[in-house]
C-alpha cells in the first residue's frame, strides 16, 4: 500500500505544481523575467517528475520508492517557497499590474505544503487514524472547493450574471461547510463517533457532487466557447479534477468507515 499510495500521490500531485506553474507564469508581467523563468523552470521540474513516476508501477521496489518520495517533497517544498515569495511581492505592492490574486497564489502554495507534507507522512509511516484523517483532509479540501467557486466568480465576465450568481452560492456553501469541519475539529476527539463521522461525509459528498457537475459543465462550456471568461481551459479541467479527487477521497473514507477498517490516506 506504501508503493501505491505514494505512486498515486506523486502522479496527481505533480501533475497539478506543473501546471500551477503554467498558471502563475500567465498571471506574470512581461517584465516579470527572472519569475517568469523560476515558473518556467518548475514546470519543467514537474512534468519530469510526473513522466518519471509512470515508470514505476506497484510492485516497484518500496526502498526506490521511498527515496523517490524524498526527492519528490524536496521538488515540493522548493516551489512552496517560491509561491510564498510571489505572495509577498504581490502583498507588498512590488507587482503591480499583474494577474495572479494573492488568494490564488496562497491557494497553490496550501496545495504545495500539503503535497509535501503528505510524502513525508509517507516516508516515515506516520499516517493519521481514521477519524483524524477525515476531519483534517475535509477541513483541507473544503477550503480548496470554496476557494474555486471564488476564483471561478471572479474570473466568469460579470456579463454571465446567472454563472457568477451560481459561483457565489457555492462558494457560500463551502465556507459553511468548512467553519462546520472546523467547529468538528475543536470538538475532539469526542466528536469522532461514527454516526457524526457518517453524517459529516454524506453531508460533503452531496456539495462536492454538486459543485463537481459544475465544474464540468463550465469547463465544457469554456472548450467550446459558449460562455464569456478569462478562465483557461486548462484551468477549468484543473479545479474539475481536484473536485473529482475529492469525491474519492471522501468514498474512500465512508468505506473505511462503514467497514471497521483502518485507512491508508
Amino acid at each position: 500500500m506504501f508503493v501505491e499510495r505514494s505512486l498515486n500521490e506523486i502522479r496527481f500531485w505533480s501533475r497539478i505544481m506543473k501546471e500551477h506553474s503554467l498558471f502563475l507564469r500567465l498571471g506574470f508581467r512581461a517584465e516579470d523575467t527572472q519569475l517568469i523563468q523560476e515558473a518556467n523552470q518548475f514546470y519543467k521540474l514537474f512534468e519530469q517528475i510526473e513522466q518519471t513516476a509512470y515508470l514505476f508501477n506497484n510492485q516497484s521496489d518500496p526502498n526506490q520508492i521511498r527515496e523517490f518520495n524524498s526527492e519528490v517533497q524536496q521538488a515540493a517544498s522548493s516551489i512552496f517557497f517560491f509561491k510564498r515569495k510571489v505572495l509577498g511581492l504581490i502583498l507588498t505592492c512590488k507587482l503591480p499590474g499583474g494577474n495572479n490574486f494573492p488568494l490564488l497564489v496562497d491557494h497553490t502554495s496550501r496545495e504545495a505544503n500539503y503535497f509535501r507534507k503528505r510524502l513525508v507522512e509517507l516516508n516515515e509511516g506516520k499516517m493519521n487514524s481514521l477519524p483524524d484523517a477525515i476531519i483534517k483532509e475535509n477541513v483541507f479540501f473544503l477550503r480548496i472547493m470554496a476557494d474555486h467557486a471564488k476564483f471561478i466568480g471572479h474570473l466568469l465576465d460579470p456579463s454571465e450574471r446567472k454563472l457568477v450568481d451560481m459561483a457565489k452560492d457555492f462558494s457560500n456553501d463551502f465556507d459553511q461547510l468548512m467553519y462546520q469541519a472546523r467547529d468538528l475539529e475543536s470538538m475532539k476527539p469526542q466528536s469522532q463517533t461514527v454516526p457524526l463521522l457518517d453524517q459529516f461525509l454524506d453531508q460533503n459528498r452531496v456539495s462536492v457532487a454538486s459543485l463537481r457537475d459544475f465544474k464540468k459543465t463550465a469547463r465544457d462550456l469554456i472548450e467550446q466557447c459558449k460562455i464569456k471568461s478569462i478562465i483557461h481551459p486548462l484551468l477549468a479541467d484543473h479545479v474539475y479534477r481536484e473536485a473529482d479527487r475529492f469525491l474519492e477521497i471522501i468514498d474512500m473514507f465512508d468505506a473505511h468507515l462503514t467497514s471497521g477498517k483502518p485507512s491508508n490516506s
